[in-house]
This record gives structure tokens, sequence and C-alpha cells, in this order.
């Protein structure tokens, strides 16, 4: 069991994280920016066992898929008992995303809530508008 500091909590490791419920719907329409966005991103700060909430943003240019929606959110949901540090929860999304997409541009952004005084904002960015 992952060990917070002080106290220990009951919170998965990564590999709890579910990329098979990702989905892709085909895309043949023309070069566009899509853009989702949700405030309701949790996972835990595994140092001090505590919620990280976030928003996330995702832009991308298709080439030939797009993400399913629905999909997306229980893989969002995936993350809310793991134990996973803000900048490595903002890499896993990136990098799920790219693999899923292969698109020709991708950017992720989590914004997390201010802890301790002290806001986050983690982004990652491939490829050209």
């Amino acid at each position: 069991m992952p060990r917070a500091e002080g106290r220990s909590y009951m919170f998965g490791p990564e590999s709890a994280i579910d990329t098979k419920c990702l989905e892709t719907i085909d895309y043949t329409g023309g070069r566009q920016l899509i853009e989702y966005k949700t405030g309701e991103f949790s996972a835990v700060c595994p140092f001090s066992g505590l919620p990280d909430i976030a928003a996330v943003i995702i832009r991308y240019i298709p080439k030939g898929k797009i993400v399913e929606l629905k999909s997306l959110k229980y893989y969002f949901i995936s993350f809310r008992n793991v134990g996973i540090y803000q900048e490595k929860a903002t890499d896993r999304i990136f990098k799920d995303i790219k693999k899923l997409l292969t698109p020709s541009y991708l950017y992720v952004e989590t914004v997390y809530n201010t802890r301790g005084g002290i806001d986050a904002k983690c982004c990652m960015e491939y490829g050209r508008k």
C-alpha cells in the first residue's frame, strides 16, 4: 500500500489508470482545432494523500480520429484513486491521448486548485497548430 507522509491511505498505483476504456471515432472532416475541457479531474497526491483537483484542457488537430467523449470521461475518472504527482498526471494524459489519436497537433494543460497558497499549471505540446 502506498504511504503518504505520516499517514497511510488507500490509493492505487499508476497502473490503475484505465486506457482500455478510451475509444475513437473516425474523422474525415477538414482540418480543425478541437478543444475539450473539464473541471472535474482528480487524483491523489502520493506525498500527502490529499486529493488534487484540476481542470484539464485538451486541444488537438485530428488526423483521421477523434476521441469519443464518454470514454474520455471514464478515462479521467480512472485517475480518481491513483497516487500520482500533478506533473506526472499531465504527462500521462498527454502520452495516452497522443498514442490514441496520433494527431497533427496536441496540447494538454492541467490547472490545479490552489494548494498551500501555490497555483500549479502544467502544459505539454506536440506538433504545430
